[in-house]
């Protein structure tokens, strides 16, 4: 495989042989090449680790405040609201989801 890189060295053109400014060497396997093939580019990864991150993030906050180190009410109030409305809708897609859940009074599916 052969890329074309722009200025800050993303792959922005792929071949299977050299044409033109499409001629540096790439393994076939390499990630970067996999992730420009499917599509994905530097930021949308960057977004999609900042969203795994805010979950980790309110699990710690929900940590701290459990153990008592922090109060909720030690936190800035637009913190409070956003984590608030965090977990209101976090317990909604589990409640939408609970497909084991949803048993009859004699407690079969």
């Amino acid at each position: 495989m052969f890329v074309k890189r722009d200025e800050s060295g993303r792959i922005v053109a792929a071949s299977l042989e050299i044409r033109g400014d499409v001629c540096e060497p790439v393994e076939e396997g390499a990630p970067e090449l996999l992730a420009f093939g499917r599509g994905d580019s530097s930021e949308a990864t960057l977004t999609a680790s900042d969203l795994r991150l805010v979950r980790v993030l309110e699990d710690i906050v929900d940590l701290l405040i459990e153990r008592d180190v922090i109060r909720f009410t030690d936190l800035p109030e637009q913190a409070q609201e956003k984590l608030m409305e965090r977990r209101s809708l976090r317990a909604s897609m589990r409640r939408g989801l609970d497909l084991l859940g949803a048993a009859d009074d004699d407690g079969l599916i």
